[in-house]
């Protein structure tokens, strides 16, 4: 598909000549005008895409860890699939209301809102969280505040999935402006992330300010990649997907194959390290991508191919059909999928009082002022944007120096542990704490080689519990001993250490010759 600048900005875009390995040879214009009423069309198709796609690859979520979902298998879309997982599941949507979350408290305190107020809106809330998100909401109800609530060092997560499906709403109201997108972005995504899980919604929160401008998929995520350092394995990943769809561009599978071979180590989620799970960002954002450009623009295509790669498959079709959904705009998403959508339009998303309709206007009403904030204009007809050309945000490598070695499998009392002894420089313990009383919080010691590492409190409840035990990083090589102390036990309790992960400072390579 071609791309093309409506006017008056053609003429400005075609002298601004840049190579971009999309179609053509282009630049980002200077200015980009646009009427409100396809503003308004671009920022409900993103809405609608981010549904529609969660929607679709939900049945498959998880299901297929570290191999793509093969074409005989069938995904289902039949009459009254939104509103049914609207009443029965609405859980599935935690990509939307998350997002929800975030344009809720830039409708009530501004666009400037303070980011400690989002952390608390987003700790506070009544839904369930998973990973990363819940690693951070835990650090901000026991004052690590952001962004020290996204870091590595605070959270085992941190490279995880998360902010990458909840930075639609950073992209939405940035049209145009991928800076814009990415200082928001800073903001919010390290409430929960850090390095490549941060890059990963800094990379979608761009594509999404590209697809105002452009109908070029190509164009769109050469330039939204120039956001991110060059340096990090995450540029590098997905401009090894960009590379193998020049080489393989009628072959999605054998891009996918060639992402597995090369990029499919999990390095820190607790959960997928030494499993076939991966939600890390990188390798997701890699499914996302090989969506859209294999999906060459048509909507169910560039769906099914997302969702058919595999691991977070309700998440990665939900970015990859927003993305097109702004691109294409809502009027111009086939009537097959847009059905099942206006079924539920004016319902009122999980955990929220925000339907779709509502969330249509609060992300336009924002929209509009960061243009205006940004030197952009807003006619009673016609919006001038601004534009940006994308410049890469810092550099934040998480688990620097660290690979996983041993995960050690047991199911202990936390009390009965004894000396843990391992050899290596990191270690994380999970775990769960249970109580009769959801109300119980556990206050439990680890101490490393005799010495107090921290006293942890372990809430009972599951919506604010901690997501693993203990951790620690960045040991001196060596063999270390851990300890716990269990300091207030009741009855109809427990504490249950579930196996650790260890880490050194090399990598090992089993050899058994």
């Amino acid at each position: 598909m071609k791309k093309f600048f409506r006017f008056p900005v053609l003429i400005m875009a075609v002298l601004s000549v840049i190579s971009c390995g999309g179609s053509g040879t282009w630049a980002i214009p200077d200015e980009f005008t646009i009427s409100r009423a396809e503003l308004l069309d671009k920022i409900k198709g993103g809405w609608a895409g981010q549904t529609i796609g969660c929607t679709y690859g939900g049945p498959t979520e998880f299901l297929y860890q570290g191999t793509m979902i093969q074409d005989y298998v069938p995904i289902p879309w039949p009459d009254g699939y939104i509103k049914w997982y609207f009443e029965v599941f609405p859980g599935l949507y935690d990509d939307v209301y998350m997002d929800l979350t975030f344009v809720e408290v830039f409708d009530r305190l501004g666009i400037d809102a303070p980011t400690d107020s989002l952390a608390m809106a987003f700790a506070t809330a009544d839904y369930t969280l998973w990973h990363a998100n819940q690693a951070a909401r835990y650090n901000i109800l026991n004052g690590i505040m952001p962004p020290e609530s996204g870091h590595w060092l605070n959270n085992p997560h941190a490279d995880d999935i998360d902010y990458q499906i909840e930075a639609d709403f950073a992209g939405l109201m940035s049209p145009g402006m991928p800076n814009t997108a990415s200082e928001i972005s800073d903001r919010v995504g390290h409430i929960m992330n850090y390095g490549n899980g941060w890059y990963g919604g800094v990379y979608v929160g761009a594509m999404y300010t590209l697809a105002f401008i452009s109908d070029d998929i190509g164009f769109i995520v050469n330039e939204a990649l120039k956001t991110i350092p060059q340096q990090s394995e995450y540029y590098q990943c997905m401009a090894d997907v960009i590379r193998w769809h020049r080489e393989f561009p009628d072959d999605w599978k054998r891009t996918w194959f060639e992402c597995e071979k090369k990029w499919s180590s999990e390095i820190g989620c607790p959960d997928g390290v030494f499993k076939p799970l991966n939600i890390d960002a990188m390798i997701n954002s890699a499914y996302i991508l090989i969506g859209l450009l294999y999906g060459e623009g048509d909507f169910f295509r560039t769906m099914d191919i997302a969702t058919r790669c595999g691991q977070d498959s309700d998440c990665n079709p939900a970015s990859a059909a927003s993305i097109l959904g702004t691109m294409l705009g809502y009027s111009n998403i086939p009537e097959y999928w847009l059905a099942n959508l206006q079924e539920v339009e004016d319902m009122d998303f999980a955990f929220t009082d925000i339907s779709l309709n509502r969330a249509y206007g609060m992300s336009f009403d924002q929209a509009l002022q960061v243009i205006e904030r940004n030197g952009g204009t807003i006619g009673d007809e016609f919006v001038t944007i601004k534009c940006q050309r994308p410049v890469p945000v810092r550099y934040e490598k998480s688990f620097e120096g660290h690979f996983p070695i041993e995960q050690r499998e047991f199911t202990t009392a936390i009390e009965d542990m004894g000396e843990f002894v391992f050899d290596g420089t990191g270690v994380v313990f999970k775990g769960n704490v249970w109580a009769a009383d959801a109300a119980y919080v556990a206050e439990v010691s680890m101490f490393i080689d005799g010495s107090l590492v921290e006293t942890a409190k372990l809430p009972a409840d599951y919506r604010t519990r901690r997501h693993e035990l203990f951790w620690n990083y960045r040991l001196p090589k060596g063999t270390h001993r851990v300890t716990f102390q269990w300091h207030n036990p009741i009855p109809e309790s427990s504490v249950t250490c579930r196996g650790a992960l260890l880490y050194s400072d090399e990598p090992v390579i089993f050899n058994h010759r």
